[in-house]
């Protein structure tokens, strides 16, 4: 059993691996979402530039989507363990927001959220009331809103990114659940190269690339966190 109390300041850092026992689809596994969709029609720039109504058509089917998928109890036992750790800091990989409507506080979502749009010129709303958007367009300004996602393409939200960089620095528990450790420039977080390096622990139900520069690997899925981690 992994004790987070042994420990004082915890990263936990997740990846498709966490939200698919829910049902929302990974992106490169197998049936994921880019071996049914081409992204360059859908989750690119030039795609929302070229037809942004068929780019936020696409994006509404995925929040509806997501909305019929509930967080499940591995979720529940990361917020009720965030409760009883208030060092624990959460940062995500996922778009989904099913960690927030489980009940935990995010520090840094990596690629973006699903429910949240922005302006070029007057930055990012908050939209997550249903599957279909509030507005499509920029109440100051009039032009479309695109989903607050990091696109292929994309540059990286670097605020985002060192939000989460200065959290890992800071800590002396990494715990990586559900990710294959090895998609970049995420992975670039992981501190295996640290010195001092926190311990690190891989919680995944298969092997990764990376699981052999973790200190601990627990062969288990994120539903069954609470058998592992308290």
């Amino acid at each position: 059993m992994l004790e987070l109390s042994r420990f004082t300041r915890v990263v936990v850092f997740t990846g498709a691996g966490m939200s698919a026992e829910s049902g929302v689809p990974t992106y490169r596994g197998r049936g994921g979402i880019w071996q049914q969709y081409d992204y360059r029609e859908y989750a690119c720039e030039d795609a929302f530039q070229r037809d942004p109504g068929k780019v936020l058509d696409f994006h509404e089917l995925r929040r509806t989507h997501v909305l019929g998928c509930a967080p499940h109890a591995g979720h529940a036992h990361l917020a009720a363990l965030q409760r009883g750790h208030p060092a624990l800091s959460l940062i995500t990989q996922n778009i989904d927001g099913l960690h927030q409507r489980a009940g935990s506080a995010v520090a840094a979502e990596l690629h973006g959220s699903l429910w949240r749009l922005r302006c070029a010129r007057h930055g990012v709303r908050e939209d997550a009331a249903a599957g279909r958007f509030e507005t499509r367009r920029c109440p100051q300004c009039g032009s479309m809103l695109r989903p607050d996602i990091t696109w292929f393409g994309d540059l990286v939200d670097e605020a985002v990114f060192g939000r989460a960089r200065a959290l890992i620095d800071a800590c002396d528990l990494f715990v990586s659940i559900g990710t294959s450790a090895v998609v970049w420039p995420a992975a670039g977080l992981i501190p295996f190269a640290h010195r001092p390096r926190p311990y690190l622990v891989e919680i995944n139900p298969e092997e990764t690339e990376g699981s052999e520069r973790f200190d601990a690997v627990i062969r288990a899925p994120a539903s069954a966190l609470a058998q592992w981690v308290a």
